[in-house]
C-alpha cells in the first residue's frame, strides 16, 4: 500500500509519491522527464520536450476563461541527493523510501525532494483534473536547477504565452518570493603532482571532519554553520605546522548549493610525528567546538592511522597549494544588505570538493543581489587560484529577480492569503536563486510570484514536508487560478 494513500489531498500526495519512486537527481532526470511526456500523452495534452530534458504542457482554458491571460505553473523536476552514512540507496536506480511521520513526510535518512516534486505533483495533479477551473495553463518543468538552473537557462520560450508566472519553489508558508539574487558557479581547479613517497618511516593517517548541520547554501548560509571543506582545510594547515606531510587524497561536499557537513583527507606523515598530529588535531577540535557550539554542536575532527601502504603521495608543492586554497578561498556571508535589514546581499559556498587523477576541484556556488559584487567575487577566486598555480572556470550563470514595483499577480494573491488565512503574507526577496529570473528575462513582461508549503531543512536528510501545509497551499493555488481571469 502507498505510504502517502490516505492523505488529502489525494491526487497531490499521488503524484508525488510516484516521483519520489523515480531516480531524479541532478543531471540524472532523464527518468522523471519521460515520465512527465507519457502522463501528457495519456492525456491527449500538448506537450514539448527539449534536449535539455525540459517539459511544457499544455492545457486549455476551462468554461469562462477563455480570454483570461495565459498562467504558466512552473518547478523544477531534479532533487538534491544526500543520504546519511549509514543509510544504503543507489540515487541512480532506487526510489526514496518515505516516512509518514505524524504531520510531516521524510524520506528514510536522504533528502525528499520536496524542492521540487511537490511543485510537480501539484502541476500534475490540476492538470488530471477535470473540475479546476482555470485559465490555459502552461506547465513548464525544468531540469538540473539545482545545479545552477541550467534547464531554465537552456529552454526556449517561443512557444509560451504566459502573462503570469506562479513558481512552486519555495519552502516557507505564508511567505511570497517577488525577488531573488543572481549567481552563478565557480570552480578552482588545482593541479595535482605525484610523486613516489620519499619519508624514511611513513605512516599513513586519515582525518574526518563530520557531525555538521549542513544546509541550503542560500536559504541558510546566513546561520553561519560550519562548512566541512573549510574545516578541514585549517585542521589540514594546523597539522602542516606541526609536522610534515604529504597528501594522498582529499575529499569534501558534492553539492556547490548544499553546505558541506562532512569531509575526510588521507596523508602520510614520519612515524615520530604522528603524536604531534594527534595532538594538534585534540587541540583544534577544542577550539571549533568552541566556536561552532550553537550552529553545529556535534561537529567531530577525527584522526586516526590506516592499515593500507601508500605507494604514491601529492609532492610538497601541490599538496601545500591545495591546503594553502583551502584556508585562503573566501567562503559564507560576504555583506548583508542595507536596503532590507536582515537579508544577505553577497555570499559564496565552498560545497564541491573532489579529486580527479590530476586535479583537485573545488567548486562555489556564488550569489549576489548586485551583480558587481558576484563579479567581484568570482575575480577574487579566479585571482587566488591562478596565483595558487591552479585554473578557474565558471559556469550556470542567472540574473537577479528584481522585485516589481506594479504587479497584478501579487495583488492578487495577497488579496486571496488574507481572505483565506486571514492575515497578510511576508512579501520577501531571497538570497537564494530562484528560476524566475531566468523566465523574466526571456519574456520580459512575465509578472512572476513564487511560493509554496512548508518545508524542513532542505538538502539535508532531515528534509520535511509538512502533510497540513500541503493542503492549504493546494487551496490557495486553486483560488489564485480561480481569480485570474
Amino acid at each position: 500500500m502507498a505510504v502517502l494513500a490516505q492523505l488529502e489531498p489525494k491526487a497531490v500526495f499521488h503524484y508525488f509519491e510516484e516521483i519520489c519512486g523515480i531516480p531524479h537527481e541532478s543531471s540524472d532526470t532523464q527518468a522523471i522527464s519521460d515520465y512527465l511526456v507519457a502522463f501528457a500523452k495519456e492525456r491527449n495534452l500538448y506537450v514539448r520536450q527539449d534536449t535539455l530534458g525540459n517539459v511544457i504542457i499544455k492545457k486549455p482554458a476551462t468554461s469562462g476563461y477563455e480570454d483570461a491571460p495565459v498562467v504558466m505553473l512552473q518547478g523544477h523536476m531534479d532533487m538534491v541527493c544526500e543520504k546519511t552514512d549509514d543509510k544504503e540507496i543507489d540515487f541512480h536506480t532506487q526510489g526514496l523510501d518515505l516516512v509518514l511521520d505524524g504531520n510531516v513526510i521524510r524520506a528514510d535518512r536522504t533528502t525528499l525532494g520536496g524542492d521540487d516534486g511537490i511543485a510537480v505533483a501539484f502541476a500534475l495533479a490540476i492538470l488530471d483534473a477535470a473540475d479546476i477551473p482555470h485559465p490555459a495553463l502552461e506547465v513548464v518543468i525544468t531540469v538540473d536547477e539545482e545545479i545552477g538552473m541550467l534547464g531554465a537557462a537552456g529552454i526556449t520560450t517561443d512557444d509560451l504565452q504566459a502573462s503570469y508566472m506562479l513558481n512552486l519553489d519555495s519552502e516557507d508558508e505564508g511567505q511570497l518570493l517577488v525577488g531573488c539574487a543572481g549567481g552563478m558557479t565557480a570552480v578552482c581547479h588545482m593541479p595535482i603532482v605525484w610523486e613516489a613517497c620519499n619519508l624514511m618511516h611513513p605512516v599513513c593517517m586519515q582525518l574526518s571532519v563530520d557531525g555538521l548541520l549542513g544546509g541550503h547554501s542560500g536559504m541558510e548560509i546566513i546561520k553561519q554553520r560550519a562548512n566541512a571543506n573549510k574545516t578541514l582545510g585549517r585542521t589540514l594547515k594546523a597539522i602542516q605546522t606541526a609536522a610534515d606531510i604529504r597528501l594522498v587524497l582529499i575529499d569534501g561536499g558534492k553539492k556547490d548549493n548544499a553546505i558541506p557537513r562532512a569531509a575526510q583527507a588521507v596523508f602520510v606523515v614520519e612515524a615520530e610525528a604522528k603524536d604531534t598530529v594527534k595532538q594538534a588535531v585534540q587541540t583544534l577540535q577544542a577550539t571549533i567546538s568552541h566556536e561552532y557550539q550553537v550552529s553545529d554542536p556535534d561537529v567531530t575532527l577525527k584522526i586516526k592511522e590506516c592499515t593500507e601502504a601508500v605507494a604514491q603521495v601529492m609532492n610538497r608543492a601541490s599538496g601545500d597549494a591545495i591546503i594553502d586554497a583551502l584556508v585562503l578561498l573566501p567562503n559564507g556571508v560576504q555583506k548583508m544588505s542595507d536596503a532590507m535589514p536582515g537579508l544577505v546581499q553577497t555570499s559564496l559556498n565552498l560545497g564541491i570538493l573532489t579529486m580527479k587523477e590530476e586535479e583537485v576541484q573545488m567548486g562555489f556556488s556564488v550569489r549576489s543581489s548586485v551583480g558587481s559584487e558576484k563579479n567581484l567575487l568570482a575575480l577574487q577566486i579566479r585571482t587566488l587560484c591562478e596565483h595558487l598555480g591552479g585554473q578557474y572556470t565558471e559556469s550556470g550563470t542567472y540574473p537577479a529577480w528584481e522585485y516589481k514595483q506594479e504587479s497584478k499577480l501579487r495583488d492578487v494573491m495577497v488579496a486571496v492569503y488574507e481572505e483565506l488565512y486571514g492575515g497578510k503574507p511576508k512579501l520577501d526577496v531571497i538570497h537564494a536563486g530562484v528560476e524566475c529570473g531566468l523566465f523574466m528575462d526571456k519574456m520580459k513582461d512575465l509578472d512572476c510570484v513564487s511560493y509554496g508549503p512548508q518545508m524542513y531543512d532542505i538538502h539535508t536528510p532531515n528534509e520535511r514536508l509538512h502533510v497540513d501545509s500541503v493542503q492549504r497551499t493546494w487551496e490557495y493555488t486553486l483560488e489564485i487560478l480561480k481569480r485570474l481571469k
